[in-house]
């Protein structure tokens, strides 16, 4: 049942990407593009999407338990140390010359177009490369 439920919650996330113009690098970039020809389309995209995580957010934890879980997985690191600046710094210059970030990339996959194709073999290779310096150390070799 949860894999029937998160491939439904995967499917209309995609579908809300590809209607909200995330999936277009073009606009994207143009969002990006601050001081020349700046596109502002989407900053509705992403205020509509935090407005209703600001809202369901706090009406979802007060909750016992998820509805296809046994409890909430919600991050409890509070500190900003040098992982997260350099994982920021990648996302963000990736998205800055791609125009794609991981999901909207992988709902491009769908268009069989080279680009996010590209970008998404880069995307698990720095996720392979970064499992792999990270546990280099514990493995005992």
């Amino acid at each position: 049942m949860a894999g029937v439920a998160a491939f439904f919650v995967g499917l209309i996330f995609a579908l809300g990407l590809g209607l909200g113009g995330m999936t277009q690098p073009r606009r994207v970039v143009g969002f990006l593009d601050l001081f020349g020809d700046w596109d502002p389309s989407l900053i509705f995209v992403m205020f509509g999407a935090l407005a209703i995580h600001i809202v369901m957010y706090r009406w979802i934890v007060r909750r016992k338990a998820p509805i296809l879980g046994d409890r909430f997985h919600i991050p409890t690191k509070k500190t900003i140390d040098g992982p997260l600046i350099l994982g920021a710094v990648l996302f963000g210059i990736g998205w800055g010359l791609a125009g794609y970030c991981p999901a909207p990339a992988i709902t491009s996959l769908a268009t069989f177009s080279l680009a996010p194709v590209v970008f998404v073999a880069s995307l698990l290779a720095g996720m392979a490369l970064s499992h792999w310096r990270r546990n280099a150390g514990t493995t005992g070799s």
